[in-house]
């Protein structure tokens, strides 16, 4: 083990090949193992899991016993407790995550208020920034799909695009600004620029007059 900064792994009993450098870094670590914290209270709360990766002060500082995690910026996945293979690049990605499995979040706050949806992508600052519980939404671009919140299946690519999509699910929309019709309308594809897509159907065009 390596241990550099105030009370770094203080804690550690039979934890091997772990790396903390950072005051209070893994300090309540006991047989976690291959554990990597790099920042002020990264990884603080670990005491069992193993294969976590946190840069950046307060990564996956509450993190207990979810492994194989990846928090890289400050405060990313800083609520996760139990939740497993989540991977959170950028200051409060994945930010409130607390049991959701699986995850990416690509961005400054991408995937921010998710707290129990699994499978999901957020790629872009702000992307999915208001999921709560929906799970295996795909989000690319600046603000995609940034006030979804319960809905799920949905995948939106592009800056802007499905930022109308709250409960839907099974929308795809892809191109610049794209949104459906309204809020809740399911099953809604659309690609091209600036267009509006309805539920049930598939719109094509630059703009909705197209």
């Amino acid at each position: 083990n390596t241990a550099v900064g105030k009370d770094a792994l203080y804690a550690n009993t039979t934890g091997a090949e772990n790396t903390a450098v950072g005051a209070l870094a893994l300090d309540a670590n006991t047989t976690g193992v291959e554990n990597t914290a790099l920042g002020t209270s990264a990884l603080s709360a670990n005491t069992t899991a193993s294969n976590n990766v946190a840069v950046g002060r307060m990564a996956l500082r509450v993190n207990t016993t979810g492994a194989s995690n990846t928090a890289l910026g400050h405060q990313a996945l800083i609520s996760n407790t139990t939740a497993s293979n989540n991977t959170a690049v950028g200051k409060s990605a994945l930010s409130a995550n607390t049991t959701g499995t699986e995850n990416t979040a690509v961005g400054y706050n991408s995937l921010g208020a998710n707290t129990t949806g699994n499978y999901s992508t957020a790629v872009g600052q702000g992307a999915l920034d208001s999921q709560t519980t929906a799970s295996s939404n795909v989000a690319l671009g600046w603000n995609a799909g940034h006030v979804i919140t319960t809905g799920g299946n949905n995948v939106a690519i592009g800056n802007s695009c499905g930022d109308n999509i709250t409960t839907a699910s099974f929308c795809t929309l892809v191109g610049m600004n794209i949104d459906t019709a309204n809020a809740v309308d399911n099953n809604a594809n659309g690609i091209g620029y600036e267009i509006v897509a309805t539920g049930g159907y598939t719109t094509l065009g630059l703009t909705t007059s197209d």
